[in-house]
């Protein structure tokens, strides 16, 4: 089996880069929809962000308001690292059981862990290599503030609260630059997937 580390800056077109790659033939396993699932109504991380942050950041349906959320702990950085202190160990233990099973289950499998806080939580160390898909700090703030919808501001508080994109440069054993077309994307991030494989020996 064949893991790769996927991450990059905060809009920098890493989920591009991951849905290429599942339709190359990669198990994916993404770090966003995990730690949704780990932060539902019920689980114990979703009473200790409540006792935590309090019932302002709940919808009235009682799930987390990830809006209202966000906005409280990217203003504050001692409630950003309280928060990700209840969500990563439960991110990072369903990573281990998701790859105990495959390796059990799945031993040819291309694995890629699609992971914004990566270095930041420790979870490269789980990868066989790691890819970082890089776009300039201009390019990413315009591309945060449009998908988002928040101010510049904003944006930059949420840039500075991730290890800057050319520390995870500098840490990567391959980079994408996604400031490019789409197509150039593609072709990228096919050529390296090529590459990884066949040091892998994994039949593809």
């Amino acid at each position: 089996m064949k893991i790769i580390g996927l991450t990059g800056g905060i809009a920098s077109g890493k989920s591009t880069v991951s849905g290429i790659l599942k339709s190359l033939g990669a198990v994916v396993i993404d770090a966003d929809q995990v730690a949704r699932e780990v932060v539902e109504p019920g689980q114990p991380a979703w009473q200790e962000i409540v006792d935590a942050f309090g019932p302002a950041v709940l919808n009235p349906d009682g799930t987390l308001n990830r809006k209202q959320l966000s906005q409280l702990v990217f203003r504050d950085g001692e409630k950003l690292r309280r928060l990700n202190a209840i969500t990563h160990p439960r991110v990072i233990e369903h990573f281990r059981q998701r790859l105990q099973w495959l390796r059990a289950n799945r031993p040819d499998a291309v694995v890629v862990l699609d992971v914004p806080l990566l270095f930041e939580s420790g979870m490269d160390a789980m990868a066989d290599e790691v890819w970082v898909v890089w776009v300039d700090q201009e390019i990413e703030m315009q591309r945060l503030m449009m998908r988002d919808g928040i101010t510049h501001e904003e944006a930059q508080a949420r840039v500075a609260a991730q290890l800057p994109l050319e520390e995870k440069v500098r840490r990567a054993d391959r980079v994408i630059d996604n400031t490019r077309s789409l197509q150039e994307t593609i072709a990228q991030t096919e050529a390296l997937y090529r590459q990884a494989v066949a040091g892998a020996g994994v039949s593809r």
